[in-house]
């Protein structure tokens, strides 16, 4: 895919409405319907600092949507509720990374999810998950957790937590079909298994590591000692990867990744990976075409 057909089709999306709404506050008394609190991320940023080549889009942390509503602070690598890029509508599959922060005791009211694949990877603290499927779970740091909303799905997530944050990437993935059957699904992985490796946390195998998805992607986190280097080969033609650097400094494809940076590619078989001091990476493939 050259760079004209990648920014049509970030242009065009893909028919699926561009962001469901996302909504904040107290869990409400009644579970029958979302309450009607603001809707999350209202910052439109200029569309700038955006740089596109051959097979490569970069994403600097500091270009990322932001909002802040106090007890939620929240960065967009891709269009999201109110804040709107047309240059970063999605990565091919891939539709939502958001970097959220909440204070202790708050979190996001019951609201409503359809026809997504949706995956949380918390970084700090703990958070408290409810859904219409009468899960109740909280997910920490290690741990990696799925839902597939298909036919729709309610849910709410919370800072359990009185006096402290809790930190975690929500990502939304586009599935290869829709009207499924809701699914939710967590699992605890030991962060020392991905010490100098990548570390497998999400395929579209139900056999294999980590979670699965209905999609044909994979996810692996790595955590790098400086000076660590690796190859990552692509699982299948015609997927793309988006890397997304938690902490630290990795050139990735050859190119300077710092915190939070985001780098996606596509057109290749494999990409090589170079840790420039201690660092944590996400790597997220995603088939390119929707």
């Amino acid at each position: 895919m050259d760079r004209k057909q990648f920014i049509k089709k970030s242009l065009l999306g893909t028919g699926v409405p561009a962001a469901a709404k996302a909504l904040g506050g107290a869990l409400p008394k009644s579970t029958d319907e979302a309450p009607t609190t603001e809707t999350l991320g209202f910052n439109h940023i200029p569309n700038t600092n955006s740089t596109i080549m051959a097979n490569t889009i970069l994403h600097k942390a500091d270009t990322r949507g932001h909002a802040d509503h106090g007890w939620l602070k929240s960065y967009h690598s891709f269009s999201f509720a109110n804040y709107h890029n047309p240059e970063r509508m999605r990565f091919g599959a891939l539709r939502v990374l958001n970097d959220d922060r909440v204070e202790a005791g708050m979190g996001f009211g019951r609201h409503r999810h359809d026809n997504m694949e949706i995956i949380s990877i918390p970084l700090e603290g703990d958070l408290e998950h409810q859904d219409s499927m009468n899960n109740t779970a909280v997910i920490r740091h290690g741990d990696i957790q799925v839902m597939s909303a298909g036919t729709g799905i309610f849910h709410s997530e919370y800072n359990k937590s009185k006096n402290r944050l809790v930190k975690f990437l929500q990502i939304w993935v586009f599935p290869n079909k829709k009207g499924v059957q809701p699914r939710y699904d967590q699992i605890a992985l030991n962060p020392e298994d991905r010490r100098n490796k990548l570390q497998q946390i999400l395929s579209p195998n139900p056999d294999d590591e980590g979670v699965w998805i209905h999609q044909d992607a994979w996810f692996h986190l790595g955590s790098f000692d400086e000076g660590f280097a690796t190859e990552y080969r692509l699982h299948k033609p015609g997927n793309g990867v988006y890397a997304f650097v938690i902490e630290g400094d990795v050139t990735v494809g050859g190119i300077v990744l710092n915190r939070r940076d985001g780098l996606g590619i596509w057109n290749t078989d494999a990409l090589s990976i170079r840790a420039n001091g201690k660092a944590e990476l996400l790597l997220m493939e995603v088939p390119m075409e929707v």
